[in-house]
């Protein structure tokens, strides 16, 4: 016993005595306390084993604080095996525990006769249970944590000069998956004394970050794990769109990473970390704004807290109106009512109210009565009654009413309205005038009979209207051929032939009566075919034999004469011609080879060498990469030649790993192109072939793809939220139509070069043209092998490779007849393409409805404000038989013309043997077979805005036929391509209404 009580009572007597020197102990703000023994003072109680093992005893700190330790010192004695337990500890919520050990342990060196017994490390054990154990201590129940050695030990000299300095050590356990644990310690024969034990967990406290309230949060079981946490918004507070409030707990009890936030609702503004109501005569309507507002003019509110603002007596504000506009009136009545009577037609002209109440979407309706002799007897007019423009929705001041009784009397009451008439409890305000109407025109021509038909002549006979209204002098008869511009001819007579009609071909025949009130209008209509023609008549016409034989004996000299001349000018041919340089057009000499295919030479090689112009890589410096091609990369940089200033160029890079077929295929297209050399054909610089990568280096061109550079500037146009300055361009993003047709000529310029060389491109569309910084348009894409990747349907394949369908003519999709004439088909839509801002050919039809449309004869209609010239041009180059489409020469002239002379765009110049006239849209068939508006939508399939059109007044198809783009987009149909399919209907419609009806319909 004496071996062990000198070591004891020597670390007792350093407890009471000494002064412990230490880092100090303050609490850190991000530990929750489980368990500090330092903190109790009365005795702790821990289970020992073997009893005479540890011991706990009272002891000193630095302040002289009392405090409980333990401690053992058996180190004269060999095989130690000390144990000793905490009580229970619960965790909580916590999975990752720090515990932290503070304790002395003296130098086996400073203790005589202790050589192998003595120790100067401890274990550290922990042990997991979801309840209390009792007082039993099991070693094989305990899982290992560390062992723990003390960074300075203390001898028999530290205890002369009373200052020793404690051992601090940290260790985590974790994750923790039970209620709580035990700790233990495990003494093997060491002299030590275990000053403090504390245990604890880290946690974020709560904290308001963004108007959002993050509660307190246990950290992760991992040292790098974050724990996400969702804030809750704090009073009159509400998450923001899409983007609740969220931080992340770290494993150190820091709050990181917030994301989102919350915003104060509408009537409440932020202050510090809270929301504040908004004072009297304030509101924020929307919790997207920052701060309150003061009440737009003639309104107020009394209250805190408000969203909006209240009208004063006599002001309103529309449903559709947002609380930051002014409470408006409704207009005063309109001024000025004068009107103009022609039988029993009645023009109502006015001039705009004095006062708009304040708003600026003043439109007009129109009340008509019709009144007996005696005053006050009046009942409204009816359905008979037609309106022109419309009845009620009118912007402009003038209305036509149509189809009035003969000598009535009726009453015109004209009223402004606008966004609050209709929530107004005061007395309406209008124009009125009495009119009384004088003779009216014959009613329709009902029953039409067909007496007799000829192969070139149809006879007629009809009744007499059943309302004449007066003597009718004459009668007029309309016929025409369908879809063709119609032709009149007259009678006396309830009776007519109609002559000098072609032979099986069907006609539409209309019967109008004419009185000295006017016409009428035009009956049903009868459609009438004529006879076959009688194929002796042809026979009979036979030329003379020998007269023939001579022509043909002419011909054939003639195309002699010229084969032998080609021979001798070597495949070349000469002439002068016109070429678009940048803008300005110049006479230039030109003459052009024929062009050779490379796939003639046995070795490509040798094809591209003779017709491209080899480049030392070293002179090419690559910038950077602006897009991907079928090869490889397309990169932008500059080209330094050898006495020459350096230029930018566009370098498509042939990728790493390409087959000796890729090599060719890639290197094709120099070929082709070094064969081509026209300002609006894209210029080959040359290529590398002898170093990698291999490397094509052409012209570069500044815009970009003709159909990309189109979109943006649609989409960058005035109204637009974007803002974008493109150099040149007209009204900040849209182009002048004289811009479009001077852009369509550069590209028509540059493949009339081409087909004078005999090449077919056969993939021209606007992606595969190029547009410099002056806006010259140059053809560019000559690969052999084209693989469309703009879109997976794009294409379709037959025998022989893939078709771009929507730009590919009929011939060359079913039999693959690729010629000039298939390029100028291509041509055309590539015109639609500019003239509709980069719109996609036939929408959203499949290219097989695409393929059955066009062999059914639809052809596109114009795109909106399209001046009728051109696409009578696109029509032109439409033609299904292609003997009877335009030359790529006779294009540039009819555009040349056209930029000499701006009003021929408005007039249709035909290139064709046959005049053509635009076919409809499918999506719009013949509008008189419609019914109702509904009906229309249905048709073409934009249903889903009958309620917008009902909404707004417009109930029959007359009033549709007169929409503006303006009209189609206040009705709330914002989708760009919508709008222009609506607008394409409308615009056909009109045509329509004004050849089947004459100038029944004002239009």
């Amino acid at each position: 016993m004496l071996s062990r009580s000198i070591p004891c009572l020597w670390i007792t007597f350093c407890l009471h005595l000494c002064c412990f020197v230490d880092g100090g102990d303050a609490q850190n703000a991000k530990e929750v306390i489980l368990l500090d023994s330092k903190a109790q003072q009365t005795e702790l109680e821990w289970i020992s084993y073997p009893p005479n093992g540890w011991e706990e005893i009272s002891g000193l700190d630095e302040n002289y604080t009392p405090i409980r330790t333990y401690q053992v010192c058996q180190v004269m004695e060999p095989n130690q095996n000390n144990w000793l337990r905490t009580n229970w500890i619960e965790k909580g919520d916590a999975q990752r525990i720090f515990v932290e050990l503070k304790f002395t342990l003296r130098d086996c060196n400073s203790l005589p006769g202790v050589v192998g017994t003595c120790k100067e490390t401890f274990n550290l054990y922990y042990q997991e249970t979801d309840s209390e154990v009792g007082r039993s201590l099991r070693e094989n129940q305990y899982v290992k944590i560390d062992t723990i050695a003390a960074d300075e030990s203390f001898t028999q000299g530290d205890l002369g000069e009373r200052k020793m300095k404690l051992n601090t050590e940290l260790r985590i356990i974790g994750p923790l998956s039970r209620r709580g644990f035990y700790l233990a310690f495990q003494d093997v024969g060491a002299c030590i004394a275990l000053v403090s034990v504390k245990v604890y967990y880290k946690k974020c406290w709560s904290i308001i970050e963004n108007l959002a309230t993050f509660p307190d949060t246990v950290t992760g079981s991992e040292f790098s794990s974050l724990v996400e946490v969702e804030g809750m918004c704090v009073s009159d507070a509400e998450e923001e769109a899409d983007n609740s409030p969220k931080m992340h707990c770290s494993a150190e009890g820091e709050w990181l990473v917030p994301i989102g936030k919350c915003i104060c609702r509408a009537g409440f503004h932020q202050k510090g970390d809270a929301c504040e109501p908004c004072g009297r005569g304030f509101y924020k309507s929307s919790s997207q704004d920052l701060q309150c507002s003061r009440c737009p003019a003639h309104s107020f509110n009394d209250r805190e807290g408000s969203w909006r603002c209240d009208c004063e007596d006599g002001y309103y504000r529309a449903l559709s109106d947002p609380p930051s506009v002014a409470c408006t009136r409704p207009p005063s009545a309109p001024q000025n009512l004068v009107y103009n009577i022609n039988q029993t037609t009645v023009s109502l002209e006015w001039s705009p109210p004095a006062d708009t109440g304040g708003r600026n979407d003043v439109t007009y309706r129109v009340i008509c009565r019709r009144c007996s002799w005696e005053p006050e007897e009046c009942v409204p007019c009816g359905p008979n009654v037609g309106f022109s423009p419309a009845q009620s929705g009118l912007v402009d001041t003038y209305v036509t009413i149509v189809d009035l009784l003969a000598h009535a009397n009726y009453t015109f009451e004209v009223e402004a309205v606008n966004g609050v008439s209709d929530l107004s409890r005061t007395q309406r305000l209008f124009a009125a005038v009495s009119i009384a109407t004088g003779q009216a025109a014959p009613s329709q021509v009902s029953e039409v009979i067909k007496e007799k038909v000829q192969q070139r002549s149809v006879q007629l006979s009809w009744q007499e209207p059943q309302q004449p209204n007066g003597v009718i002098t004459e009668y007029e008869i309309k016929y025409y051929e369908k879809d063709r511009i119609y032709s009149t001819v007259r009678s006396k007579s309830t009776s007519a032939t109609v002559n000098n009609l072609k032979p099986s071909t069907a006609y539409v025949f209309q019967i109008r009566a004419f009185t000295e009130a006017g016409y009428g209008t035009y009956g049903p209509r009868v459609e009438i075919t004529t006879k076959e023609e009688n194929t002796a008549t042809i026979v009979s016409s036979e030329q003379n034999p020998v007269i023939i034989i001579a022509v043909v004996a002419v011909a054939g000299t003639i195309i002699l004469v010229f084969m032998v001349f080609g021979f001798i000018i070597g495949r070349r041919h000469c002439g002068y011609s016109k070429a678009d340089q940048e803008g300005d057009e110049e006479l230039y000499f030109q003459c052009t080879k024929t062009y050779i295919d490379p796939e003639t030479y046995e070795d490509p090689n040798r094809a591209v060498h003779q017709f491209a112009k080899e480049l030392d890589a070293s002179c090419i410096k690559i910038e950077r990469v602006i897009g991907a091609g079928e090869f490889g990369e397309v990169c932008s940089g500059r080209l330094k030649l050898p006495g020459k200033r350096d230029v930018s160029v566009a370098i498509k890079t042939l990728k790493v790993g390409y087959t000796e077929k890729q090599r060719r295929d890639f290197l094709c297209e120099a070929s082709i192109m070094g064969q081509f050399d026209h300002p609006n054909v894209v210029h080959l610089e040359g290529v590398v072939t002898r170093g990698k990568p291999v490397m094509i280096v052409i012209e570069y061109m500044e815009n970009g793809s003709l159909d990309a550079f189109l979109r943006v500037s649609i989409t960058f146009a005035p109204g637009s939220v974007h803002c974008i300055n493109i150099t040149n361009l007209k009204h900040d993003g849209q182009f002048t139509v004289i811009q479009l047709v001077g852009m369509l000529r550069g590209i028509a310029a540059g493949m009339r070069y081409l087909s004078d060389m005999g090449y077919v491109h056969r993939d021209l569309a606007a992606r595969n043209i190029l547009v410099n910084s002056n806006l010259v348009c140059k053809v560019s894409d000559f690969g052999l092998s084209r693989v469309i990747d703009d879109d997976p349907e794009a294409v379709y394949t037959t025998t022989g490779g893939k078709i771009p369908v929507r730009w590919t003519a009929p011939e060359a999709i079913q039999y693959r007849k690729f010629t000039s004439a298939s390029d100028v088909w291509s041509y055309g839509i590539v015109m639609w393409e500019v003239m509709s801002y980069g719109e996609r050919p036939y929408w959203d039809m499949s290219n097989q409805d695409v393929i059955k449309a066009i062999e059914e004869g639809y052809r596109l209609p114009a795109p909106m404000d399209c001046p009728p010239g051109l696409h009578q041009l696109m029509l032109d180059c439409w033609q299904k038989d292609r003997a009877e489409r335009p030359k790529f020469d006779q294009i540039v002239g009819i555009l040349d013309k056209m930029i000499r002379n701006p009003n021929t765009l408005k007039t249709p110049v035909g290139t064709c043997t046959r005049p053509i006239s635009p076919l409809l849209d499918q999506s719009t068939p013949d509008f008189t077979a419609f019914r109702s508006v509904g009906e229309w939508l249905e048709a073409i399939k934009m249903e889903r805005y009958r309620d917008n059109f009902t909404a707004a007044g417009y109930s029959s198809l007359e009033s549709v036929a007169r929409m503006s783009i303006e009209d189609v987009m206040r009705l709330g149909i914002t989708l760009v391509g919508h709008q222009k399919k609506i607008m394409s209907s409308i615009q056909t419609t009109r045509a329509q209404m004004l050849h089947l009806h004459g100038t029944g319909v004002q239009v």
